[in-house]
C-alpha cells in the first residue's frame, strides 16, 4: 500500500509519498481500500506541526487525512454489517491520505445513493463540523440571522446549506467576486463580495438588531467585529484561525506572532452584560463522542436523501501530488473541496 507521511513538519515538499506493509484490522475494526481521500485546511496546519491533538494524539511521523471512501477489504472480528466488496465512507482521526487505511467500524457508513467515491470522501468533515456547530452551539432556529464567514469553502458552504434548511436567513461572505454566486446557490440569503463591498456596513443593513449566530473561522481578521454584531442572546462561534496562516507551505513566524497579538481576548464581564457567547471547538477532540457522530450522521443523511444539503464541489489531484492539492488550498482561491485519488500501485 501507499500511503503520504510526514516525517516532520514542514512545506509542501514534506508530504512524502511511501510504500509500507498493509494494515491488518483488529477486533471491531475495517480496512477500506481507498477510492478517494478528502482535503481539509486542518491536514496543513497538521503538515506545519501546529494542529495540538494531532502532536498530542500521533505525534511524528504523522500520516494527515480525516475523510474517505472506498471499498471495504477485509474486516475484524465482530464486525458483521460490512462485508468485504461494500462501498463504504467515513471519517478517521488523522490516517486517511492512504490506498489502504484500517478504522473503528463505528466511524464508517455504507456509501449512499446520493454519493459518489469522489463526492463521499469529501462529506463528513465539512458537514458534521457546520452541523455541530449551527445544531449543538449555535442552536440556529427558523427567521434568525446568521453569519457564514467563508461562505464558498467545504464548511461554510455546509453552513449556508443547513442554515437554509433551518430557515434562517443567512448572510454568506466571500473575499472575491468569483465566489458570489457559488455561496448563493449553496443557501445564501444574500452574498457580500468583502474585496467590492464594506463588509459590516453590509452586515448591519441585512442584521440591523445585530446576528443570532456567527460562524468564524477567520482569526484575527474577523473575530472582533463578529463579537461586536451580535444580538442579545447571539452566539460567535468559533473553529478556525485561518488568518494567521501565510499562502505558503511554511508558517510566518512574525505573522503568527502579529495575528495573535491582534486576537481579540473576550470579557466575561461584557458577555454578560450584552448577553451574547462565545464558543469554539475542534472536530478532531469530538471524535470518543460516539453517540454525538452517529446522531449527526443520521440527521445529515436524512436531509442529504431529501435533497435539503448536497455534495460538494470538488478538485481531485492524485496522493502522490498531495503536496500540489496543498499548495492550492492555501492559495484561497479555491471552492468546495479538494480530493486526493490513490495512484495505481
Amino acid at each position: 500500500m501507499n500511503k503520504i507521511v510526514v516525517h516532520r513538519p514542514g512545506g509542501f515538499a514534506r508530504l512524502e509519498l511511501e510504500s509500507h506493509e498493509s494494515p491488518r484490522p483488529a477486533a471491531g475494526e475495517i480496512r477500506v481500500r481507498t477510492r478517494a481521500i478528502g482535503v481539509n485546511y486542518a491536514d496543513c496546519i497538521v503538515r506545519m506541526g501546529l494542529y495540538k491533538s494531532a502532536r498530542e494524539l500521533v505525534g511524528w511521523p504523522i500520516t494527515p487525512g480525516f475523510e474517505f471512501s472506498g471499498i471495504v477489504d477485509e474486516v475484524g472480528a465482530g464486525v458483521g454489517e460490512f462485508r468485504p466488496g461494500d462501498a463504504v465512507f467515513g471519517v478517521s482521526l488523522f490516517g486517511a491520505y492512504a490506498s489502504e487505511l484500517v478504522v473503528q467500524r463505528a466511524f464508517v457508513r455504507k456509501l449512499p445513493p446520493e454519493l459518489d467515491f469522489t463526492q463521499g470522501a469529501t462529506f463528513p468533515v465539512a458537514y458534521l463540523t457546520a452541523w455541530y456547530a449551527l445544531r449543538r452551539l449555535a442552536e440556529v432556529k427558523r427567521d434568525q440571522h446568521i453569519l457564514v464567514h467563508s461562505a464558498a469553502g467545504g464548511v461554510g458552504s455546509a453552513l449556508c446549506e443547513l442554515g437554509r434548511a433551518e430557515g434562517a436567513r443567512v448572510l454568506g461572505v466571500v473575499g472575491a467576486t468569483h465566489k458570489v454566486e457559488v455561496a448563493k446557490q449553496r443557501g445564501a440569503t444574500e452574498v457580500v463580495d468583502k474585496s467590492q463591498q464594506d463588509l459590516w456596513r453590509a452586515a448591519r443593513a441585512f442584521a440591523p438588531r445585530g446576528f443570532d449566530a456567527i460562524f468564524d473561522a477567520n482569526g484575527a481578521e474577523t473575530l472582533r467585529h463578529s463579537y461586536k454584531h451580535l444580538a442579545p442572546m447571539g452566539r460567535l462561534v468559533i473553529y478556525g484561525f485561518h488568518s494567521m496562516m501565510s499562502h505558503g507551505g511554511v508558517p510566518n513566524v512574525l505573522r503568527l506572532v502579529v495575528q495573535y497579538l491582534r486576537t481579540p481576548r473576550f470579557n466575561p464581564l461584557d458577555m454578560v452584560d450584552r448577553n451574547v457567547s462565545v464558543l469554539g471547538f475542534n472536530l478532531s477532540y469530538l471524535f470518543e463522542q460516539l453517540t454525538l457522530f452517529q446522531v449527526a450522521m443520521d440527521d445529515l443523511m436524512q436531509k442529504l436523501a431529501a435533497g435539503a444539503v448536497s455534495p460538494l464541489p470538488t478538485e481531485v489531484y492524485p496522493l502522490s501530488a498531495a503536496g500540489e492539492a496543498h499548495r492550492i488550498l492555501q492559495s484561497g482561491r479555491t471552492t468546495g473541496k479538494l480530493a486526493l485519488v490513490p495512484d495505481s500501485e
